[in-house]
C-alpha cells in the first residue's frame, strides 16, 4: 500500500513565523509524530553608523569596495543568540561608545539569552572604533557586535 503524505499544518507554519519574528530567530524546526517542518528566513544585517562624525584623511580611491565588519581583525562578535543592550539597564549610560578606550576583560554590552544577562568583555585592548548593534536589537551567534583598534 502507498504511503500518503501527510497533510500540511498551515496553522502551525503560521505559528512557528510568528515565534520567528517575536523572538528574533531567523530559523525555528519543530518535530512531531514523524512529521518535521522547518521555517526559515534570511537574516538581515543591521550596520549602525558611528556615533560622531569621522573625518577621512587619505581615501584611496572612489570604487574600492567597502569593508566587510565581519572581516575586520579587531572586530568583536556575539558568542551566542540574544538581543543584545549597549548599557546596564533602559536608561543608562552605555558601557562603551565610539572612541571610548578599553582594556582587555572590559564589559562592552550585554547579551541576554533564556532571560540570562550574559556581559560580553572585550577580547583585547584599544579604542572602540565602531558600534554595529543597536540598543535592544536581536543577535545571532557570530554577528559583529563592535570593532575595537
Amino acid at each position: 500500500m502507498p504511503r500518503q503524505k501527510p497533510e500540511i499544518d498551515h496553522d502551525l507554519i503560521r505559528e512557528l513565523a510568528r515565534l520567528l519574528d517575536e523572538t528574533g530567530l531567523t530559523e525555528i524546526e519543530f518535530e512531531r509524530d514523524g512529521q518535521r517542518v522547518r521555517v526559515a528566513r534570511q537574516a538581515q544585517a543591521v550596520i549602525a553608523a558611528p556615533s560622531r562624525a569621522v573625518t577621512a584623511i587619505d581615501v584611496p580611491s572612489l570604487d574600492a569596495a567597502p569593508v566587510d565588519p565581519a572581516k575586520h581583525p579587531g572586530v568583536v562578535t556575539s558568542p551566542m543568540v540574544g538581543t543584545a543592550y549597549i548599557g546596564p539597564e533602559p536608561g543608562a549610560r552605555p558601557y562603551v561608545d565610539v572612541g571610548s578606550r578599553v582594556a582587555i576583560g572590559d564589559t562592552l554590552l550585554i547579551v541576554e539569552a533564556m532571560k540570562t544577562m550574559n556581559q560580553i568583555p572585550s577580547p583585547r585592548a584599544g579604542t572602540v572604533v565602531q558600534v554595529l548593534i543597536e540598543d535592544g536589537q536581536p543577535v545571532e551567534f557570530g554577528e559583529p557586535l563592535m570593532i575595537i583598534e
